[in-house]
């Protein structure tokens, strides 16, 4: 293999990573054109492939569990309709038990992605025909990474989200079935022409593929960062760019090999304000077909927090870089503008790879953003992330929301249409969910296909950055391709600022919707530090002085409480024990104590004494899901200036319950006693 040319001395490291990357890669030189397992595992990480009109040709599209409502835009209240889970094609009587038909695929083809928010039952994959399932296993198991031909990471749970990666083709058909119901899917499939050929997928030869797919797991494991800003600083001259100003940083002088990576570092300190207005212009052949802000470009968004992933990423010490293969026939230029009232001052590298030609089946790479500033939460809309015509393939998307409320902004579904589809190949079941992750979840995370580089929080307040890459669920189009994404927010009476970067790659000639951007679109929002909400004159019960336990008692954050917490008494303790709790009265005198409360399935039975005198009879705080409860009257007490005491004894459980006895204090509240006052 010929070694690639740099346009920079000194520049990159060739680690396990891009190694690793190389040999697999390496390994689809030269075979036929049978699909096999083996074939598409080494397809996983050869992003040279992305740059190149699939052969044999596919098409990708997906199976979920959609709120089955949704049937046309002519009926907007459907059409946004939310009841995504457990929903299938159809259900099958088989050996006595119910399966629940998840997928159903002429082929021959290939499943490329499984993804759920709460896997359960048996997973069952019955290929070409076959009254046996290939595979038959718990679904958690599947998609957990727990098989040894499928490891983690190409398969596992990350921020609730779960899932598979692991192909699994067919020559005829493929079902896909369980047998328990209430559920959150997507299952995406690729499907060949039926004179293709391809071998369908057996566990019984697995084991031979383990070596495979093992190297697989270590390369989607290890840090793709192949570039990396040189040490010396000699090595690497700043470029200034004046504000308003743009600087060319790279063209190619003769014909080479294809771009293979970029690296951008800023020089600190650059203001973070001026950043978001640093805009990368890419032309391939005479034609612009990259035009995003730096630090979107590279998946991470406003603020350009650290993540990798197998095409781009942000090391901590600031190095923006991608990996994405970019050919061009006779040149391409790399041009940086600063639209900001800032001098920035930067250093751009390119990695060149071996002069391989204009291949026939080779196309430009595109990457365009979408800013929108104050888009109000109602009515429900269908945001474009990407609208293209030509023949391509779509490849990404990073987004980023600006969320001035704590409610959650994604419940709207991807919808994407291809080469001119009235009804979408693709509907989901949660903005979450196509980035693959589930449930909310704020909690930052990094794969090299699916990353959240930023959720600032608490809950899904502030700035949120995701991404997600297509590599072996990339999806061609021939003629047209359009992704929108519902904007379906819990709070309607709030807007959010919306960013979306989109990747794909065309051939010459392709076109797309994205309008020029807008400086005034560059200013990235601020928003406060949150201030959660708390119930006047709350005597917070996160907050209260712990004298006595048994078990465990600790703050827990909860949706609805004062202060979005209450203290929360969770195991270890059984009938007869106690929890004992101070609290500050201002002075001595008469007071009625007003309380509220947590109420879950697995809550006990509980009677409150305030010091020493019993608060009422004891009370039930079961509930067939967890609630915060109104407001109770505990009653009249002689209370102490400075510290007082509440206990809490376990007395039983409702016969409903799940038996652990819990409790939660939301808070207290002291009205004082007026004269004359007998409640």
């Amino acid at each position: 293999m010929s070694q690639p040319s740099w346009t920079h001395r000194g520049l990159g490291r060739a680690g396990i990573g891009s190694a690793l990357l190389m040999l697999l890669a390496c390994g689809c030189a030269g075979t036929s054109r049978v699909v096999t397992t083996e074939s598409m595992l080494r397809e996983m990480t050869d992003l040279r492939a992305l740059a190149e009109y699939p052969d044999p040709a596919f098409t990708c599209k997906q199976f979920s569990s959609y709120d089955r409502a949704s049937v046309t835009p002519d009926d907007q209240e459907k059409w946004f309709a939310n009841a995504d889970w457990g929903q299938f094609i159809r259900e099958e009587k088989i050996g006595g038990r119910t399966e629940y038909v998840m997928a159903d695929m002429a082929g021959p083809g290939a499943i490329v992605r499984i993804w759920s928010a709460n896997p359960k039952g048996t997973l069952r994959i019955y290929l070409d025909g076959s009254e046996t399932p290939e595979i038959e296993c718990p679904m958690a198991d599947f998609l957990g990474g727990k098989l040894p031909w499928n490891p983690s990471p190409i398969s596992g749970e990350r921020s609730r989200g779960w899932n598979s990666y692991f192909p699994i083709p067919y020559a005829k058909h493929c079902k896909v079935t369980c047998d328990e119901k209430d559920f959150y899917y997507h299952l995406n499939y690729r499907t060949y022409a039926p004179n293709e050929r391809v071998t369908s997928f057996r566990v019984a030869e697995s084991e031979a593929l383990e070596p495979v797919s093992s190297g697989v797991a270590v390369a989607l494991t290890a840090d793709a960062q192949t570039m990396s800003t040189p040490s010396t600083p000699g090595d690497h001259p700043w470029t200034r760019i004046d504000a308003g100003k743009s600087e060319l940083v790279w063209e190619s002088r003769s014909k080479t090999g294809p771009l293979t990576g970029l690296l951008i570092r800023f020089k600190d300190p650059t203001p973070p304000k001026a950043l978001r207005k640093v805009i990368l212009h890419i032309s391939f052949d005479g034609v612009e077909t990259v035009t995003c802000p730096v630090v979107d470009f590279f998946g991470a968004g406003p603020g350009s927090h650290a993540y990798r992933s197998l095409p781009c990423g942000v090391s901590s010490n600031g190095d923006m870089w991608c990996n994405w293969v970019m050919p061009f026939r006779r040149q391409a230029q790399i041009r940086i503008e600063n639209s900001s009232d800032h001098p920035v001052e930067l250093h751009a590298t390119c990695r060149v790879g071996a002069d391989d030609g204009w291949r026939r089946r080779d196309m430009h790479f595109h990457a365009k953003t979408r800013i929108q500033r104050g888009v109000p939460s109602m009515p429900k809309i269908d945001w474009n992330y990407l609208t293209a015509t030509g023949q391509g393939v779509f490849v990404g998307a990073a987004f980023s929301i600006a969320n001035p409320v704590r409610e959650w902004w994604g419940e709207g579904d991807e919808k994407i249409y291809v080469d001119g589809e009235t009804f979408p190949s693709h509907f989901g079941t949660g903005t979450e969910d196509y980035f693959g992750y589930a449930w909310c979840c704020n909690v930052p995370f990094q794969h090299a296909y699916h990353n959240q580089p930023r959720c600032d929080g608490p809950y899904n307040y502030g700035h949120t950055t995701v991404n997600r890459w297509h590599i072996l669920d990339k999806i061609p189009f021939e003629k047209s391709f359009k992704f929108d994404m519902e904007l379906w927010h819990w709070n309607q009476e709030t807007d959010v600022d919306l960013a979306v970067t989109a990747y794909w790659y065309a051939k010459p000639g392709a076109t797309d919707g994205f309008p020029p951007l807008d400086p005034a679109d560059l200013v990235v929002r601020e928003i406060p530090p949150y201030v959660p909400p708390r119930t006047p004159g709350a005597i917070e019960g996160e907050e209260m002085t712990i004298i006595e336990k048994a078990g465990v008692a600790e703050p827990q954050n909860i949706w609805g409480t004062s202060n979005d917490a209450h203290l929360w008494w969770r195991e270890g303790h059984k009938v007869g024990d106690k929890l004992v709790v101070s609290f500050q009265a201002p002075n001595a005198g008469t007071y009625e104590i007003i309380g509220r409360f947590v109420k879950a399935v697995d809550y006990g039975v509980h009677q409150l004494h305030v010091n020493d005198a019993k608060a009422g009879e004891p009370i039930d705080f079961y509930n067939n899901g967890v609630i915060v409860s109104e407001e109770m009257r505990l009653g009249r007490f002689e209370l102490r200036q400075g510290e007082n005491r509440l206990t809490v004894e376990v007395v039983g459980a409702n016969e409903k319950a799940v038996v652990k006895y819990m409790f939660g204090l939301d808070y207290l509240r002291l009205e004082a006693a007026q004269e004359g006052d007998r409640r």
